[in-house]
């Protein structure tokens, strides 16, 4: 057991000062915020002071690791109509070069660069399931335990999101060769994930502390024919009802429209036809989304995660982000395909694009939160502690301990009371005054540093030229 004096922290009933935090195997057990200093005093020596500001680990609800390898690789043009459809030959071209002892070492570089930026945990949305070549699936399955290991090694809270894809488009196409390593029928998937979440039970990685947690994606209504769509998705709910699930949707237009062609209705309207979303899930993109469905997204309590900077990257377009926040929607944010690893850079670029379409300011502010940075910090970080389904995205009593420490010294936080921290996190670059990261009662990042850096630097850059000549 610890117990920690923060000179300052955000808490769910706002800005507290020298505020005491017991921390027991890596959970918060109690929260002093007026403890008498005669208490304070007999304990100084078990009490470690932490000078700062000390804020909520955002968690990151969406991340494909193994991408971090193509980051700023796919960045010149090819024909004058690139597009997301073009980048995606790029990605299939490296997704069917990295192995499991690459894909280890590129999600531990990752890893540990979210924990910088402020991500204390990932979903990762993993659909990269076989061996080159490998037309059978094994349930030991060296790609999926390299991103546990890497998780482990990192220090990151990880929920992991095995993703059924089994047709390259609407109607049942079937697999292009470049995307065969993505396949799992509809048994093999409900297995595997039962198999998984059973061994971890067995280990003693339950609700009260999961570093390590298991759910399950479908990658998309175009990657999985609708009627296992709905099979796997009931079935998941008897192997764990409180599983969370992820799923791709309206993210381009052209699938938008190809979805209407085989089905008579728009992506998220054929979703939510099927009467499965349930506060567990989260969907991914909604980037096309008309006013209706995100009532439907809304009125069904799920959740929304954006990546404005994939979404920027790959010109998928805007996500009426005002309209849904008005409606009372949960929004939260990931990394996704790796151009961007901040969570800060996300939700700054989340109301810029609501300001250049408004053309006003502080669009996403909350009549309960007039401060945009701190609104969308602490809704994203409570959001996305849904989405990940893990006990984080606040400093309170039954949540892990996953904190950041703002270094109140920084210059980009200089004269900075704690009501504009967060403004000043977000909009002028106090994402470099992260000096410290907490994740489970364990400190991963001090003074900026990870003490897997060396290591990682020599074995990053030697995978990194292997996958460019390979």
């Amino acid at each position: 057991m610890s117990t920690y004096r923060l000179q300052a922290a955000y808490l769910p009933q706002g800005w507290v000062r020298d505020v005491l935090v017991t921390v027991s195997e890596g959970m918060i057990t109690a929260i002093e915020t007026s403890a008498p200093s005669q208490l304070q005093s007999s304990r100084a020596g078990e009490i470690e002071r932490l000078d700062g500001i000390i804020i909520p680990g955002m968690p990151n609800a969406h991340s494909h690791a193994f991408q971090r390898a193509m980051a700023g690789n796919a960045e010149f043009r090819l024909t004058a109509r690139d597009s997301f459809w073009t980048w995606r030959q790029a990605m299939y071209a490296l997704a069917n070069r990295i192995g499991p002892e690459d894909l280890q070492i590129v999600a531990t570089q990752l890893f540990v660069e979210m924990l910088k930026s402020g991500y204390t945990s990932v979903a990762e949305f993993h659909y990269l399931h076989r061996a080159v070549g490998d037309r059978r699936y094994s349930s030991v399955n060296p790609l999926w335990e390299a991103v546990g290991n890497a998780a482990r090694a990192a220090g990151i809270g990880l929920t992991f999101l095995p993703t059924l894809y089994q047709s390259s488009d609407f109607g049942g196409q079937p697999l292009k060769l470049e995307q065969a390593r993505f396949f799992l029928d509809t048994d093999e998937f409900l297995r595997a994930i039962e198999q998984r979440i059973g061994d971890e039970r067995r280990a003693g990685n339950d609700a009260r502390n999961p570093m390590l947690r298991t759910g399950a994606a479908f990658h998309s209504l175009r990657a999985v024919p609708l009627d296992h769509l709905r099979r796997a998705a009931l079935a998941l709910r008897g192997i764990d009802a409180s599983m969370p699930i992820h799923i791709h949707v309206a993210e381009q237009m052209l699938e938008v429209r190809a979805c209407v062609t085989a089905t008579g209705r728009r992506p998220i309207e054929l979703l939510l036809d099927q009467g499965l979303l349930t506060p567990n899930w989260c969907v991914i993109h909604a980037t096309h989304a008309t006013p209706r469905e995100l009532e439907g997204l809304a009125a069904a309590d799920a959740t929304v995660c954006v990546s404005i900077s994939t979404e920027a990257n790959l010109g998928d377009g805007f996500f009426d982000a005002a309209r849904f926040l008005n409606m009372n929607g949960r929004l939260c944010v990931g990394s996704d395909s790796q151009s961007t690893v901040s969570p800060a850079e996300e939700l700054r670029w989340l109301e810029y694009q609501q300001r250049l379409r408004k053309k006003r300011r502080g669009v996403l502010a909350a009549k309960s939160e007039s401060h945009v940075g701190t609104r969308l910090w602490r809704d994203a970080a409570q959001n996305g502690a849904r989405a990940v389904g893990q006990p984080v995205g606040r400093i309170a009593v039954g949540c892990r301990a996953d904190w950041l420490v703002l270094d109140a010294l920084h210059p980009s936080m200089a004269g900075a009371s704690t009501d504009v921290a967060l403004d000043r996190l977000l909009f002028a670059g106090a994402d470099k005054a992260i000096r410290d990261v907490m994740v489970g009662g364990q400190w991963v990042i001090k003074g900026g540093r990870h003490s897997a850096d060396e290591q990682l630097r020599g074995d990053f850059g030697r995978i990194m030229n292997d996958l460019r000549t390979g």
